[in-house]
């Protein structure tokens, strides 16, 4: 018998995630192998452009971990859209992540109506394609390998 309860819980949320953690470094020689190094915490990785007046024209914001570089946000104000700052903020953002710590390749996520033809113009390739997610979009995971 148990009982089901729906309240957000902080406290039970970090049980939780710990013991999953656990339960994966258990199961996993790769998680065994990272467990307590510096490559098991995940480090964040921000870009930023500034305009001349020193406004955000655009930024990336992702994370690394182990060999990954994982890009949250891309996003470039529309006044410079097409001006190719996005592709020098993604391009940074892997240099950072290859040189610097060692990355070996990156994911990241967009929709259809974000940019998907842009990443593939990139590199990147698509791994995943949920349709419907959220209705009536469809969201994509893309991968590059870097050089």
């Amino acid at each position: 018998m148990f009982r089901m309860e729906t309240e957000v819980d902080k406290g039970r949320r970090e049980l939780l995630r710990r013991r999953l953690l656990d339960t994966n470094t258990a199961a996993s020689p790769v998680l065994r192998a990272l467990r307590g190094t510096p490559a098991e915490r995940e480090l964040p990785l921000h870009v930023w452009a500034l305009d001349s007046a020193g406004d955000l024209a655009g930024g990336l914001v992702g994370h690394t971990w182990t060999t990954w570089l994982h890009v949250t946000y891309l996003w470039v104000d529309g006044v410079h859209r097409g001006s190719g700052l996005g592709s020098r903020l993604l391009a940074e953002g892997e240099r950072v992540a290859r040189e610097e710590r060692g990355c070996l390749a990156v994911r990241l996520e967009t929709w259809d109506f974000q940019a998907p033809g842009f990443y593939e113009k990139q590199g990147y390739e698509v791994v995943c394609v949920i349709p419907d997610y959220p209705p009536g979009a469809t969201e994509y995971t893309l991968t590059k390998r870097l050089g």
